[in-house]
């Protein structure tokens, strides 16, 4: 099992596979273009978001500065917005669906590591470091908004209709029509 197929599996991985740096570096191309691009030279940015991401739906609007680390593991829904500097770690995959608002600043994390530093960093056949991670996928469903600041942890699902209040740390899944804030992140309403 490739160290790709082990990330994707939610099975430890080490982060500095060759493979996975590849595909890493090949994101942080896109990025630059992305990220450097004129406000008006929208086909240019529409293009290099449908080269960087897994599948992207009509009508989304992403605004730059963007990041993430592969970009092919993301894919956003149709008529979705997401407002500038969002950072989206997408060591797994990360599924958007349609129609939802991503404040600015949201950071969505699918990436883990253990606690303990000596199972973290272990020496490889190389002579090197092997950077052990683990990732768990994480799903925002339709018309879901998440407010300006939020950060999304591994393996979490926002059911739809959902809205996340602004620099809420969602660290468990929230059921669908309901409103959730704080840290951590807790139902306050049901809509």
């Amino acid at each position: 099992m490739t160290e790709l197929e082990k990330m994707l599996a939610s099975l430890p991985y080490d982060s500095r596979d060759p493979e996975l740096l590849a595909l890493y570096l090949q994101a942080r191309n896109w990025m630059q273009v992305i990220n450097v691009s004129a406000f008006n030279q929208i086909e240019d940015r529409i293009s290099a978001f449908e080269a960087l991401l897994g599948a992207i739906g009509a009508d989304v609007w992403i605004e730059a500065p963007f990041y993430c680390d592969y970009g092919k593991f993301i894919s956003v829904g149709s008529g979705t917005f997401i407002h500038m500097n969002c950072t989206f770690i997408d060591n797994n995959y990360i599924t958007i669906g349609k129609n939802c608002l991503i404040g600015p600043s949201v950071q969505i994390y699918t990436s883990n590591h253990p606690l303990k530093a000596s199972e973290r960093l272990a020496p490889n056949e190389n002579g090197g470091m092997s950077y052990v991670s683990s990732s768990q996928a994480v799903i925002v469903e339709d018309q879901v908004w998440i407010g300006g600041g939020a950060i999304i942890l591994p393996g979490v699902t926002i059911g739809a209709g959902s809205t996340i209040g602004a620099g809420s740390v969602v660290n468990k899944s929230i059921p669908e029509g309901v409103v959730a804030v704080g840290n951590p992140c807790k139902i306050v309403k049901t809509l």
